[in-house]
């Protein structure tokens, strides 16, 4: 008995042994389980999951069927494995969160976004959604092979039809053995205008498409939970490679509440981050004291959409905190793409022109495929049509052939030898019903003949065709597109160390408003037309209780746009780096962009184009200072602001301008008062020193503008209550700095004081705001000239409690550049040409 058992071992070589099973399970698991198609985009066990619902009849116009029925006829027929596979597999695709279109209408508890697992299948309804119907649509046209199921007792498709680009559109990952996938989900609309571009260069006859067009197209991933991502280099890169980084940030807005706290609100995550565990982190954070200002933290999530709310002590600058955050939580994240499916069951990384090719390709199959089906059926229809119009025109001789006959056999044999006829056709005529000899059911068959030989036409030109044969793919295609189609979720944001981005931002004119509050925005500089003087203007800018627009002016997507703040500080931004909005929002809150301190506020803000040896920039604080320094000490300015000047207690920065040393500086107060001098008076220092007294001013008075004598012939002065004059600049008399100056306005109780100046020519073009937030733009022509000691006239229609916010001038670029010309010459180096790594830094004490 033992000598029974020994002959049933026999020894193998383990090390051939463990190689050939391993590559066995590990060819199995590539092809049969972790990788998707590169022509539908799905693995077997999602294919078989929507072909066991089509079975069932599981379509979006019927009711929701149990979970574990649909589990249960996958596994039973089609999938051999463990239900939570195939179950976890359906839930994927019914969470929205998860899929970007979801292919299964899910009823009940899918789970969530916090990562709660949907209940027990028992508990669950789900059915098809309405795009997934279009994936398995034609599928009964032989427009895809079928094979046979494990046990050799079903047909399983090989690959759904897929009428749109699943594997871009909804995206997908997987691990299998030795490698791995992961294609980010992509916006409908944009990939099937990518197929659509392919196929009409293929229509014209025109080169290959080139993979700059579709990166016209394909902005880039569009994630269904939102977020932003940072630059195009990463999308780039996986777009041309097959593989790259792709940096995914989470949507904040800083407030700044009541109690002059700020706090920042989250509205969306970077894709198939946690929420739960999330927070969960960020208070870990604040334990382990890695993080340090957050006072609260609060989940406020609920239907209309996500809401994290973190707020922050007094003291704490928010967007270094915001930083802290995305550095250490996945606030912040890295989307790893790796473009990989089965090319005819072999695994290949392709960049996303070639998927589109597979995809077109297979398109071109199926269309093919059913054309063929479909000519099929219509000649066997026709074919019989055929014999029973000949029955009809001999209908006498047919019936004395069947009542004569002993059999249907021997009448079908003897119909066949007489009108030429073969068996499919003889069988119809026995079969016909006596209705088809009434007139209507004649001319029915005949019509329908004729449309099938029409079909059968169409279907022959276009399997002769090719062209023909794309553009009833293209069509079928924009169907889709417009039915299913939505917006982009995913923004597309900048990369600061992504150099490449600037070079996709068109050079335009913009208008920057920025509100008393810190609300800033770009818009175009068409947004406003002019309108006479004493008009109610236009709605500018919807804005908050005590809020209005403080400053307007016009520059350049591509220039440099400086703040100067209340503390003496400078930050900068580009012009394309304020975000662009609406007429009527409100805007960005300025704390979103720049690292303002606790308490810090702008209080002025100027355009930089050019940086020069003799450029120098003028500031005039509120107590009467002025202060000259050359532009190239503010060339290099970190995230986290330069000291620009020094100030004494009370003091602010409300001006500064560009100048060339040789020009005469206004200075004019709210009580009226105003000086005019030589810049040549005031030396040139440095950045942190405090200046000289430019005006003697009076108990009270503050300056409130600074002009250049070369920035206009006229002087234009408005008061509060929406009055207004201009006065020619040359009876301002030049005198020393530091004096008490002349008479400008005469202030009464129906102008109120003093609220801006701006030297201004008779073409030039003025825009007023009132604290509504009321916009009124006037040719300067249309405002009255009159003396020094004089009020002016009536410029706003002002209701009660209704004041005069700022005023801004319109400039003409060309006039502008031809000014420039004048003055700083040819020279000069332009912004873009900056070497940004050149960053200064500051001592310590500057730091302090």
């Amino acid at each position: 008995m033992e000598d029974n058992i020994f002959d049933k071992v026999h020894e193998v070589d383990l090390k051939k042994t463990m190689e050939t099973s391993y590559i066995d399970y590990a060819m199995s698991v590539i092809a049969s389980r972790a990788l998707p198609d590169v022509r539908d985009g799905l693995k077997p066990v999602q294919r078989r999951i929507l072909y066991s619902m089509i079975e069932l009849n599981n379509g979006p116009d019927k009711p929701h069927r149990k979970s574990a029925r649909i589990v249960g006829d996958t596994m039973g027929k089609y999938h051999p494995h463990g239900d939570s596979s195939i179950y976890g597999a359906l839930v994927n695709m019914a969470q929205e969160w998860s899929t970007r279109y979801p292919l299964v209408d899910g009823h009940g508890n899918f789970g969530s976004v916090d990562g709660d697992g949907a209940a027990a299948m028992r508990y669950t309804e789900a059915r098809l959604s309405k795009i997934s119907m279009e994936l398995t649509a034609d599928i009964n046209k032989d427009t895809v092979d079928f094979m046979p199921n494990f046990d050799e007792t079903e047909k399983e498709p090989v690959v759904l039809p897929a009428r749109f680009p699943n594997l871009l559109v909804n995206g997908t990952s997987g691990i299998a053995v030795g490698m791995a996938t992961n294609i980010p989900p992509h916006n409908l609309r944009e990939v099937i205008d990518a197929v659509v571009r392919i196929i009409d260069n293929k229509i014209a006859d025109k080169d290959e498409t080139t993979m700059e067009e579709i990166l016209e197209i394909i902005k880039g991933p569009d994630f269904p939970t939102g977020g932003e991502i940072l630059g195009t280099r990463g999308i780039e890169e996986a777009y041309r490679t097959g593989r790259g980084k792709i940096r995914v940030r989470a949507v904040t807005n800083i407030e700044t509440m009541p109690n002059g706290k700020s706090r920042i609100i989250v509205t969306e995550l970077p894709y198939m981050v946690n929420k739960a565990r999330l927070i969960e982190k960020i208070a870990e954070l604040v334990r382990d004291k890695k993080v340090d200002g957050i006072t609260d933290l609060s989940d406020q999530s609920s239907r209309e959409g996500m809401r994290i709310v973190i707020e922050l002590r007094k003291d704490v600058n928010a967007n270094v905190l915001l930083n802290q955050l995305y550095k250490h939580t996945q606030l912040q994240d890295t989307f790893g793409v790796i473009m990989l499916a089965l090319v005819g069951k072999q695994p290949k990384v392709m960049n996303i022109l070639e998927l589109l090719g597979y995809y077109l390709k297979h398109q071109e199959d199926v269309v093919t495929r059913r054309t063929k089906y479909e000519l099929n059926k219509a000649k066997e229809r026709a074919h019989i049509l055929k014999g029973l119009l000949i029955a009809l025109d001999n209908i006498d001789e047919v019936i004395r052939i069947i009542r004569g006959s002993s059999t249907v056999q021997a009448a079908k044999a003897e119909l066949m030898e007489k009108f030429e006829l073969d068996d499919v056709q003889a069988q119809a005529i026995v079969d016909m019903r006596l209705r088809a000899l009434t007139g209507l059911e004649r001319e029915k068959l005949e019509k329908e003949y004729a449309e099938l030989m029409a079909q059968i036409e169409r279907l022959e030109a276009i399997l002769a065709d090719e062209k023909l044969l794309l553009g009833v793919i293209r069509e079928e295609i924009l169907v889709i597109k417009d039915k299913y189609g939505d917006d982009r979720r995913t923004s597309i944001g900048f990369d600061e160390y992504d150099i490449s981005m600037e070079d996709l931002i068109p050079k335009e004119n913009i208008v920057i408003t920025m509100t008393k509050l810190g609300y800033i925005k770009r818009m175009s500089d068409d947004t406003f037309k002019a309108q006479n003087r004493g008009g109610k203007g236009i709605k500018g800018m919807q804005t908050l209780d005590e809020d209005y627009v403080e400053e307007l002016f016009m520059t350049n997507t591509h220039h440099y746009i400086m703040f100067f703040t209340n503390t003496g500080r400078v930050y900068r931004l580009k012009g394309y780096e304020i975000p662009e909005a609406s007429r009527t929002s409100r805007g960005t809150a300025i704390i979103n962009l720049l690292q303002l301190m606790p308490g810090e506020k702008i209080t002025a803000v100027i355009p930089i184009d050019y940086y020069r040896d003799q450029d120098y920039l003028i500031m005039a604080t509120k107590k009467g200072l002025v202060k000259k320094t050359s532009l190239r000490e503010y060339m290099n300015v970190r995230k986290t602001g330069l000291a620009a000047i020094t100030l004494r207690d009370e003091d602010e920065l409300i001006e500064v301008k560009f100048t060339d040393n040789n020009q005469e500086i206004i200075l004019a107060t709210k009580y009226g008062q105003c000086i005019r001098f030589n810049e040549t008076d005031v030396r040139a220092t440095g950045r942190n020193s405090m200046g000289v007294r430019g005006i003697n001013l009076a108990d009270r008075d503050e300056v409130i503008g600074m002009q250049l004598v070369t920035q206009g012939h006229d002087l234009l002065i408005v008061s509060e209550k929406g009055m207004g004059k201009r006065t020619d600049i040359h009876e301002f008399t030049a005198q020393n700095r530091g004096g008490k100056g002349v008479k400008c306005y005469k202030i009464t109780e129906k102008t109120g004081n003093v609220i801006g100046i701006k030297a201004v020519d008779e073409d030039d073009e003025i825009m007023i705001i009132n604290t509504d937030g009321i916009i009124i733009r006037m040719l300067c022509s249309g405002i009255s000239v009159l003396g020094r000691i004089t009020s002016g006239v009536k410029l706003i229609n002002l209701k009660d409690k209704e004041t005069v916010a700022s005023i801004a001038k319109v400039r003409d670029e060309e006039k502008e550049e031809a000014k420039k010309k004048e003055i700083f010459g040819e020279d000069g180096v332009e912004v873009d040409q900056l070497d940004v790594e050149s960053l200064e830094l500051e001592s310590d004490e500057e730091q302090k």
